[in-house]
């Protein structure tokens, strides 16, 4: 039987902006100044800052067709998205393939944890409400966040839309209805509510149902047939209210809590004609923060965050080879956290800060854990120390930090692990090379580790309760460039990035006697380029061209010399992947056009031609269009997604679905 207590949003949440209009009378000795029109350029964020950075807005994701958080990420260069297929199947996000358990998904600047699996399952997490979405390599460079964000190899930062007045009224109301191929119903809502001057509210809905049974080509030598997937349907529901509250000393709470709940089919590799798969998996989430920011004078500042989270799973299975042939896997996670961050700027242009947070992670399960009739139930006590530096004069930047981890760990029977300290530096430089021209170097190099998870401690008799934290350096180094003009060009942007990363301990599943068990066996070594290219140009009145790419080339090794695999390429790293966009505005609607590519693969380390994975493009195209009637405004889209019907795999055995379209209709009032 399953509890879950929601305990409600409490306090109060913020922003108010109120904005008089008066008219001065013109005398008649007055003169009429004729219009002066000052055009600038604002230099891209992911041109001036110390590390690279990309990211994609709202607007932008509506009219390149962007369905999901997944898709979006996809989209950014240096990340590699595990794709399992299908709307209900697992997605995750990993820097450069350093792996994504050393990715921090970040939701309103609170990341979001899962100690049990330690890597966050971004398939779950809605893009209806998402106002912006970026990635960042290494850090981000507010000088203010936790030492949680710090402490990860890369961040994919979410930040939601907050609430927005129009036509006078103190409410706004958003309705959206989208449905396509495979079964695909999502209906959202979205309701903002002004409660007095400097309290906003804000309550997002939606629900997502899909059948998932979409067609593939299954290969067997020279035989084709065409089969269905099985098992990939998904009914999901996700709610979240948020309040935003100003004070009359200028400081601001945002307080959000978030409920999401899931009843998916896992769908199974298909191996030759083995179609079937019966594994279920339902799972709730619920979180609630909070994050308060002060101004304490006009040098010194303090953030503070807290955040409860509950995971709730079970995992269903029907085969013969359980006794009594079914098997139910129930776990329980929580979470308290707290994070209290003071920046200190001594001079203009020199900023300190110290980060502190803290955590407390538990798990409950009731998977017998050999011959352990008591359940394990371990408990995790996680601190986090960061300094940063945040340093600006000239054309030169510069950001530091220092993060020292505490990690303690005990269970309620058995030996507990050892505990966990480190310190890692990290240090990255933004110089500009011309005065009048936004032309850029930047280097930065970092060190961060991993904490193992609760699986690879504990899980079954794999678990190994000796592994060590993997260890990954990250080194980079790049040119940026910006051009803006009142031409037919209106600007050109350039990022190229070389990079090398190494990590070492890594955790593997490792072949012992008898049974497979995790260990520290590996040490890897990744080596790259990442360029970004964007431009926009104007071609007549209200009709405008926006270019986009992304090309990444990345060797990654396994650099163990005693490995069966030394020197091979890693499984699922494609050495060339990239992709692209088009996007045209016209007076009347818009047209966009979409790109994904990546080369081949091979889903084991030994690189022979039984397990390579064939290269892959996939093409889609978006139509789009804004109406307005009178106080009320309409966006339409429809989107034909993998135009050309490519049959492909990102992971061996899912293959992923063909041509399917969706299309949506938004009302906003």
């Amino acid at each position: 039987m399953k509890r879950i207590v929601f305990t409600g949003v409490v306090c109060l949440g913020a922003l108010y902006i109120s904005a008089q209009n008066t008219t001065d009378s013109l005398n008649s000795d007055s003169r009429a100044l004729h219009q002066v029109v000052v055009e600038g350029h604002r230099t891209p964020v992911n041109v001036a800052v110390t590390h690279p950075q990309q990211e994609m807005d709202r607007e932008q994701m509506e009219q390149l067709g962007v369905t999901s958080i997944a898709d979006a990420a996809k989209r950014f260069a240096g990340t590699n998205v595990r794709d399992y297929g299908g709307i209900g199947g697992m997605k995750t996000v990993s820097v450069r393939n350093i792996g994504a358990h050393h990715t921090a998904v970040s939701y309103d600047d609170i990341c979001m944890s899962n100690t049990q699996a330690g890597q966050i399952d971004v398939g779950r997490l809605s893009l209806d409400n998402v106002q912006t979405l970026s990635f960042s390599i290494g850090h981000h460079s507010d000088y203010m966040q936790s030492a949680r964000h710090l402490a990860s190899a890369g961040i994919l930062s979410i930040e939601t839309e907050r609430p927005e007045f129009k036509n006078g009224r103190p409410w706004a109301l958003r309705t959206r209805v989208s449905g396509g191929s495979f079964g695909m119903v999502n209906p959202s809502l979205r309701y903002y509510q002004q409660a007095g001057g400097s309290t906003l509210l804000s309550l997002d809905a939606n629900y997502t149902h899909a059948d998932g049974s979409y067609p593939f080509t299954l290969v067997n030598g020279s035989r084709r047939t065409r089969e269905h997937r099985n098992n990939s349907n998904i009914n999901a529901f996700h709610t979240e209210a948020n309040i935003y509250q100003t004070f009359a000393d200028s400081s601001t709470l945002n307080v959000k809590a978030y409920w999401f709940h899931s009843n998916r089919g896992l769908p199974g590799a298909v191996i030759l004609y083995n179609n079937i798969s019966r594994e279920r998996l339902h799972d709730e989430d619920f979180f609630t923060q909070a994050i308060w920011k002060k101004a304490l004078s006009k040098r010194l500042q303090l953030h503070t965050r807290v955040k409860y989270t509950h995971s709730w799973s079970l995992y269903e299975d029907t085969d013969v080879k359980y006794a009594g042939g079914h098997n139910e896997e129930i776990n329980r996670q929580d979470e308290y956290y707290a994070s209290a961050t003071l920046g200190w700027e001594p001079l203009s242009g020199l900023q300190f800060s110290v980060a502190e947070d803290l955590s407390v992670n538990t798990l409950r399960s009731n998977v017998i854990q050999g011959n352990n009739l008591l359940p394990l139930s371990p408990r995790r006590f996680t601190s986090l120390t960061a300094l940063t530096a945040n340093y600006s004069w000239w054309r030169l930047k510069v950001y530091a930090t220092l993060l020292g981890t505490f990690a303690t760990e005990h269970v309620k029977n058995g030996t507990n692990p050892e505990d966990k300290r480190r310190l890692s530096p990290s240090v990255a430089v933004n110089f500009r090379l011309l005065q009048n021209e936004p032309l850029y170097v930047r280097v930065m190099m970092k060190n961060t580790f991993r904490m193992p998870s609760f699986n690879d401690l504990y899980y079954l008799r794999m678990g190994n309760r000796a592994l060590l934290p993997e260890r990954a350096q990250e080194w980079n180094a790049g040119v940026t460039w910006f051009h803006g003009s009142r031409g037919f060009i209106r600007s050109v942007s350039l990022t190229a990035d070389a990079y090398y990363n190494n990590v070492k301990d890594k955790i593997v599943a490792f072949p012992g006697t008898y049974v497979w068990k995790m260990a520290n066996f590996g040490k890897v070594r990744m080596r790259g380029v990442d360029i970004t290219a964007a431009t926009e140009a104007v071609l007549f009145k209200h009709t405008s061209l926006l270019i986009q790419a992304a090309y990444t080339y990345q060797k990654t090794e396994d650099e163990l010399k005693k490995s069966a695999s030394y020197g091979r390429q890693l499984p699922y790293t494609p050495q060339h992947s990239g992709n692209g966009s088009v996007l045209l505005r016209l007076p009347w609607f818009n047209v966009g056009y979409t790109v994904l590519m990546q080369g081949e693969r091979w889903s084991m380390a030994q690189n022979t031609p039984q397990y390579r994975l064939k290269p892959y493009w996939e093409q889609s195209i978006t139509l789009s269009r804004d109406i307005q009637l009178n106080k009320t405004s309409l966006h339409i889209q429809a989107s034909l997604q993998n135009l050309t019907d490519e049959q492909y795999e990102i992971i061996r055995y899912y293959p992923m679905p063909g041509r399917h379209f969706v299309a949506s209709a938004t009302m906003t009032l």
